[in-house]
């Protein structure tokens, strides 16, 4: 996990200096300094590779996870004519290291991400169709003066584009690299990559399923969904740092811990597992954690932080986040004081859970669905809104202290084959609520019953979903809101819609965070990258995203019947 950072001449010809924001910058100079504004995303090293006479600025930030010794960026290809700066994880680079070694005879990657640099010699812009993972990167082909950018089909990685005054193509992994020089700034959209000569270039590759647009009809099969899950976290374990994870006590980080345990001891038998847990003194997470890190036999911390301790970092969680969605801020704060711990202990990637919620269902308002079909078109849309709050959160906090999280439930493989079971296997709260006998499932229950044998400790298995900003402290979610409500008056909060006119703050919490971003990200083109997370509202749900506020919350299911 890294940051990228490019410029990109409009005309492919030396940009004058006047449009460098101050002739004192060179282009070198100017790239340097802006990337500067991600270096916590690669802590290990930087690498700038600038073509002045092209007009062309690549830098990288580095975060060593694989390939720690020859995997340093900007990547060159041989004859210098192509350049790479990725930030990802391509987990299926040594199947495609072995196809690469059959035709040229040998081929011993730098990193994992260096595949990409030889697809493009073999497949040009089609690349994509090979490769696996979660990525974002920038190619530049100087034979041609063409740009490549692309970014994974769930927006695990962030990615964003901007066009100064003089039209010159910018790149970077995170906004603040890009606002003060160029006047538009957007963020690229998951799942797609553009190609072509800067102003110029079109949408070569999306990312499509039947899923998408069509309500799937294929049943469950609890013995397929648990193999396939436990192929994804396998094929994320591929590092060569010492790893971690994050253990909420929630079924779906405890299930990649468990899983996670279980291939490292077909290693080694003696493997112990770091975990980590986040909270207030008494958390309602900490008990289940405990239980599930005592299950596997993990080596277990518990982080117990203070609220003001939490309050003091408001404003930099919002600089880090670079949005001011309500839920996003309030799950921020906790997990940065995580982060920071983790980094400390000398870890540099941690699993996590993410992403489970969108595929299966797990969010509590889901129970409030009116048709399987409003289920599942729901689903689809929080998938693809991913990268503006969950994969948003997970990778800028723990990016913010360099480290790097992945997220097993996002593979791309395991999303494809959870989306295409039907609604009606997922969809919780009562069975055949349409019609019919009336019993009850918890959300997720085809996800728990895949791994009902030896995985968990029934009550963790069996537990209803806490969101994180819940789960962590009843008392957070209070304290928070009532310390954001304090700083925005009512005449203040009355003129909501004329200072913000796109996506006026409802309430004075959601100002509070408006008026921060405002300061940090000015101009209306960073405010319209960020979409807020709310429950559906016209499903009659209440519009405060926290769990507790779900009428289902605490609700008493029959845990175990059959799907």
């Amino acid at each position: 996990m890294c940051g990228i950072f490019s410029i990109f001449s409009r005309n492919g010809e030396p940009i004058p200096t006047q449009i460098l924001h101050g002739s004192k910058h060179s282009l070198r100079e100017l790239a340097y300094r802006q990337s500067g504004k991600q270096r916590h995303r690669g802590p290990d090293s930087t690498g700038v590779h600038v073509i002045p006479s092209e007009g062309v600025a690549m830098v990288h930030e580095r975060l060593r996870i694989v390939g720690v010794e020859m995997g340093d960026q900007p990547f060159v290809s041989e004859d210098g004519n192509l350049i790479l700066v990725a930030n990802g994880e391509i987990y299926n680079y040594l199947e495609l290291s072995a196809e690469i070694a059959k035709k040229r005879g040998s081929y011993n990657p730098k990193s994992d991400c260096h595949v990409i640099l030889e697809l493009y010699e073999d497949y040009g812009k089609d690349l994509l169709q090979y490769i696996t993972g979660m990525f974002a990167f920038a190619l530049y082909d100087r034979t041609t003066k063409e740009v490549l950018i692309a970014r994974d089909p769930f927006g695990i990685i962030p990615m964003y584009v901007g066009e100064d005054a003089a039209g010159n193509l910018w790149v970077a992994s995170e906004m603040k690299c890009l606002v003060d020089c160029c006047s538009k700034v957007e963020t690229f959209t998951p799942g797609e990559a553009r190609f072509g000569k800067v102003g110029d270039l079109k949408t070569c590759w999306q990312f499509q399923q039947s899923w998408i647009k069509e309500v799937p009809t294929q049943a469950c099969d609890l013995a397929l969904l648990r193999a396939n899950l436990e192929s994804a976290v396998r094929s994320h374990l591929q590092c060569d740092v010492h790893l971690g994870a994050l253990l909420s006590g929630g079924v779906d980080s405890s299930l990649i811990a468990s899983i996670a345990t279980k291939i490292m001891r077909e290693r080694d038998p003696n493997f112990r597992l770091k975990t980590f847990s986040v909270g207030l003194k008494d958390a309602p997470d900490f008990q289940a954690a405990r239980s599930v890190a005592k299950y596997i036999d993990s080596d277990h911390k518990e982080i117990i932080f203070g609220i003001d301790e939490a309050l003091d970092g408001i404003r930099d969680i919002v600089y880090h986040l670079e949005t001011y969605d309500v839920t996003t801020v309030r799950c921020s704060l906790p997990m940065l004081l995580l982060a920071r711990y983790i980094k400390s202990t000398g870890i540099k990637m941690i699993l996590s859970g993410e992403g489970a919620d969108e595929i299966f269902g797990g969010y509590l308002y889901f129970h409030k669905a009116p048709g399987y079909e409003d289920f599942h078109e729901e689903l689809v849309k929080r998938v693809r809104q991913l990268h503006l709050s969950d994969c948003l959160r997970a990778n800028k906090v723990a990016m913010a202290k360099g480290v790097e999280l992945r997220v097993p439930f996002l593979d791309t493989g395991f999303v494809n084959h959870v989306m295409q079971i039907r609604p009606e296997d997922k969809i919780p709260g009562p069975l055949n609520k349409f019609g019919g006998e009336q019993q009850t499932r918890l959300e997720k229950y085809i996800l728990r019953a895949a791994f009902a044998d030896n995985y968990l400790p029934d009550e963790v298995l069996w537990r209803q979903k806490e969101q994180f900003s819940d789960g962590v402290g009843y008392d957070w979610i209070d304290s928070i809101r009532r310390v954001a409500t304090s700083h925005v008056s009512d005449e203040e909060f009355a003129g909501a819609a004329i200072r913000f006119p796109f996506n006026t703050p409802t309430t004075k919490e959601a100002f509070y965070y408006r008026c921060i971003f405002a300061e940090q990200f000015p101009g209306e083109s960073a405010a319209r990258t960020v979409v807020r997370w709310v429950p559906r509202l016209d499903w009659g749900c209440p519009e405060d995203p926290s769990g507790r506020a779900q009428a289902v919350h605490q609700f008493k299911s029959s845990l175990k019947n059959s799907i």
